[in-house]
This record gives structure tokens, sequence and C-alpha cells, in this order.
């Protein structure tokens, strides 16, 4: 990283990064992030969220999402009991969408996008979320999951799963659900995390994120939950205040890969976190995830063995359910930054109890509320 400044004395103190601002590097996406952990100390006069409510109807027939619901298309959803899929009515993507031809100028291209978007519901109560879903329900779920990437991954090069969870990222619809959005093309950040972890293991001779989750494992300081099959931190590089990143123990390309015995730890460990977040500020809390892996389509007879299956978790919450993170200004302008280190936001979820909130106040035990 070139500093550009000259003037740079060096340090004059010992360096305390709760204290001192510093850039850290993310070698996933090859840039910096600045770390300002003092600024947690200023008065917030900014604007306040509405924190999201905890009385969601169980079956609302107005909602697209629920069993029996009509949706936009005037199609109605059938009386499903578990996981339910169904081509989105507003597709991002589509299969049969046209070349936009040959651009004049290097400065004016335009390719084909093509693809499929799909909507997966997680279970069939509105007021339901991954966190309070039992351990069976969720391992359902990532069943489907890998055989929606088997599937879709046979032709398309890439499978996004993601979950926009709350109003706050963008969730119009209060039920358990996720999105697949599979495309012709690699994404701009599949294209990113490509091309470094293809860089790190021909310098390093090992795959990135295999060496990092071994290394996190053994510093502890960023470690959240963790389990035989795998760890979630907060990664050095975070940039969302509690942003986490969840990682398998072994070298795995797929969601698909999974063993039966990880997908069932993968459910333990996804209940744990999530919980968790719930916990820190006593709400269902926001966020946006989604799974990166090996591209699949034609790449799947490539070497792919830089990749290394992750997903990645983004809560916009920054000091309580009302104050979030903003990325604006200096974010958008020059390079991200945040305000608390990675480290003491670890802290605080480690910390936090697995028990959820809303069974601990209700005295509910899980299988009541089911």
């Amino acid at each position: 990283m070139d500093s550009g400044d000259s003037a740079d004395k060096g340090p004059k103190e010992d360096f305390q990064p709760s204290e001192h601002q510093h850039v850290r590097y993310n070698p996933l996406r090859d840039e910096w992030v600045l770390v300002s952990a003092h600024r947690m100390k200023r008065p917030w006069q900014g604007q306040l969220e509405n924190p999201p409510s905890d009385h969601v109807p169980r079956n609302d027939p107005s909602n697209p999402l629920c069993p029996g619901a009509k949706r936009a298309n005037g199609e109605v959803n059938p009386l499903y009991e578990s996981t339910y899929l169904f081509e989105n009515d507003f597709p991002a993507l589509q299969a049969d969408s046209p070349e936009p031809g040959t651009g004049v100028h290097p400065l004016l291209q335009a390719r084909s996008a093509r693809g499929i978007c799909t909507v997966m519901c997680f279970h069939p109560w509105s007021d339901m979320t991954l966190p309070l879903m039992s351990l069976l329900e969720i391992r359902v779920v990532i069943d489907k999951w890998a055989e929606i990437m088997r599937e879709q991954g046979g032709t398309y090069p890439w499978v996004q799963i993601f979950e926009n969870k709350g109003a706050m990222m963008g969730c119009s619809n209060p039920h358990p659900h996720c999105q697949v959005w599979a495309s012709n093309y690699l994404p701009n950040e599949a294209q990113i995390e490509d091309r470094t972890q293809k860089k790190y293991l021909l310098e390093h001779k090992v795959p990135m994120l295999v060496e990092y989750g071994t290394l996190e494992a053994t510093q502890k300081d960023r470690l959240v939950v963790e389990n035989e099959d795998w760890l979630v931190v907060v990664p050095y590089w975070a940039v969302w205040p509690f942003q986490t990143l969840l990682l398998p123990r072994r070298h795995v390309l797929r969601l698909q890969d999974l063993t039966h015995k990880e997908r069932d730890s993968l459910a333990s460990i996804m209940k744990r976190l999530l919980t968790k977040y719930d916990n820190l500020f006593e709400i269902s809390f926001p966020y946006s995830m989604g799974w990166h892996g090996a591209p699949t389509g034609p790449h799947l007879e490539d070497d792919c063995s830089h990749w290394q299956l992750h997903a990645h978790y983004y809560p916009p919450l920054l000091r309580s359910a009302t104050v979030r993170k903003f990325m604006v200004g200096y974010e958008m302008l020059a390079q991200a930054q945040r305000d608390l280190t990675p480290e003491q936001a670890a802290e605080r979820l480690r910390g936090l109890t697995e028990e959820h909130y809303k069974l601990k106040q209700t005295g509910t035990d899980q299988q009541n509320l089911q």
C-alpha cells in the first residue's frame, strides 16, 4: 500500500488497535479498510431506525410467500409444510435475453446477461426465522441449498444463494426465505475472489481461506463460535460492524460437496451464530448473507483447488437496534471504514448466550414454539 505521505514520521507511542486508527488488508478482495475504533466514543445524533416488529402474523393471505397465498403473477402457492422453491415473479435475470450487440467504443461495452432467479421459502410460518427453527428444519434448508447448487450449477457458471433478512436490508416480505440467482457469467465478487484465491495458492502453495481458518482457530481473537467441522469469525478485514465469515475446517469447494455430518454441524453452527445475532440487541437481527464457492457449469471440470467454500454475513447495525452503519462519503469515494475493531466485535458476539432471547423471556421451549 502506498501511503503517499512523505511527512509520515512513524509511530510516536505504542500502537493500540482499539485506540489508534490503522488500515487492514483484505486479501480476498485485494483492498484495504480503515479502522477507526476511537470514533465509537463520539455521541450519536444521526438517523435512528425503527426496530423490527416482533409481531408478525404467522399466516397472512396478503403475503405472497405464505402457503395458499396468491402471488403477483396470479399463481397460488401450494400448502407447503417445509421448504418451497419457485421462480421469482420479478426476475433480474431471464434465460432468453437477447445479445446487446457489439460495443462501438471500449468505454461503452455491453454483454448478454442470462440466467434464472428463484425464491426459496425456509418454513411455512411467517413469524419463524432460522435461529428459531429446529436443527432438523435448518438441515432441510441446507440440503435444499445443496440440491439447487447441484441442479442449477450443472448449467450455470455461478449460482448465488443469498438471504436479505429484515426491512433494513430491503426485505419486503416478512417470511423466512432466500433467493437464488444463477447467471451465465461470473459476477464481480466471484471474479475478484477467484483471482485473489488463485494468486494466493500460486504464491503460498495453500488455499487462502484454508490457511486463514487454521490461523483464526489458533489465535481465537476474532472467533465467535466453532464446532468440529466449522468456525465463525469476525474477519480481520471486516467492514460491517458485526460482519462474520463462516468457514469449513476441511478443504471444501462447493455446498454440494459437504458430508452428512458436515451438514448437521452446519445447521448447528448457523443456529448458534444467528441466535447470538438476535441476542445482541434483542431483535430479529437484520443482515444480508450469501454463499461463495467454486464456480460451476463449465468450470466443474476446471482445477478450482484455490477455492474454499464460505458464507459471508453482513449485518448493518452498529450501536443498537436503532443505529446502523452507513456506507457513504469516505466509504463511497475513498475506502471502506469501520468504527470498532473486529476483535471488539468478536468479543461481544462470543460472550452472548446461545439461548434465544424470545425463549428466555417467555420461558417457552423450542418444541412448544414450533
